[in-house]
């Protein structure tokens, strides 16, 4: 039997979606079209509907194509619009100055399509943000019709809060998820007790950089760009990756299908995002869940217990 997908909520007042959701960040770029489109064909059979198209393009870096591709991967697919979510990012570098709006009219062109089910927020990286006026232009745009729902990248709990009121007032229900980074490394943040206030209002988590730019799943030295390191803990999550190699061998699982499973049993986890470079890869990462079902998640947060590698590393309050 194929494994089945769940779904889960996007937050409160979000769309159902899959558990697992699918990213293109530096992926599809270097994969062959042919492939790419048989791999996003076969996750839409296999139950994932939440696609993140998000671009990370850096003034001085090459131009990045992945939403572009990704609009002649589904054509190819013959995947309809109504069959998948479109996820994008909104970022706040030169905001008010470029428009939300602005920003996610080109992100539509880019990608062909007419509205984003969700947007996500970049970083804070200024003071200066003012999040009443982010809130009132985000409710704008989902009046419109334009944008489904949102949520925020890596903001801190109080931020998440203080957004979260100036959207009720401005007649939006606030940010529906929390893109946060989260593995068995990189877990103080997620499972801390500010977060835990912000979950309990309703707001759900998209774990991301599960595999920590695909160290966890035992390429200790990735040729790609990858996220940031909070902490300054990639030396110690290097050397968890072979902890949890070795634990993987014992469960007969890969270290990935350990580190998405593990993902999962966090209550507030409605989605999981994650890169796939290959049919191989995809498959593999879908039978993360099967794992999940044999080891249980309540033993497998024990397992993995010892290799939380930012414990007392970084503040649980978020960035």
């Amino acid at each position: 039997m194929p494994t089945q997908i769940p779904r889960r909520r996007l937050g409160a007042a979000g769309p159902e979606a899959s558990v697992l959701s699918l990213g293109s960040w530096h992926t599809y770029d270097r994969m062959d079209f042919a492939d790419s489109v048989a791999m996003v064909r076969h996750a839409v059979d296999s139950g994932i509907d939440l696609f993140d198209v998000a671009v990370y393009g850096m003034p001085g870096h090459p131009p990045v194509f992945t939403d572009v591709l990704f609009s002649a991967i589904v054509r190819a697919a013959g995947i309809a619009r109504d069959d998948y979510l479109l996820s994008t990012k909104l970022w706040l570098e030169g905001y008010p100055g470029r428009s939300l709006r602005d920003q996610l009219a080109g992100a539509l062109f880019r990608v062909g399509a007419d509205h984003a089910d969700v947007a996500v927020l970049g970083d804070i990286r200024r003071d200066d943000i003012d999040l009443r006026r982010l809130a009132e232009d985000l409710a704008g745009l989902e009046k419109e019709g334009l944008l489904g729902c949102w949520g925020v990248n890596n903001w801190s709990a109080t931020a998440i809060r203080t957004i979260r009121e100036h959207a009720l007032a401005a007649g939006s229900p606030g940010p529906q998820l929390a893109q946060l980074k989260y593995s068995p490394c990189r877990r103080s943040i997620p499972d801390g007790e500010p977060f835990a206030a912000v979950f309990a209002e309703g707001v759900a988590m998209q774990a991301s950089d599960v595999l920590e730019g695909g160290i966890l799943a035992g390429n200790t030295r990735p040729s790609r760009q990858i996220g940031r390191d909070p902490g300054e803990i990639r030396p110690r999550i290097l050397e968890a990756a072979e902890g949890i190699a070795g634990l993987g061998a014992e469960l007969d699982a890969t270290p990935a299908q350990l580190c998405i499973a593990f993902t999962l049993t966090h209550p507030a986890t409605a989605t999981v995002l994650f890169g796939a470079r290959g049919m191989k890869q995809l498959t593999d990462n879908i039978a993360a869940l099967d794992v999940l079902e044999r080891v249980g998640a309540e033993r497998l947060r024990s397992l993995m217990e010892p290799f939380w590698a930012d414990r007392d590393a970084v503040d649980p309050e978020g960035p």
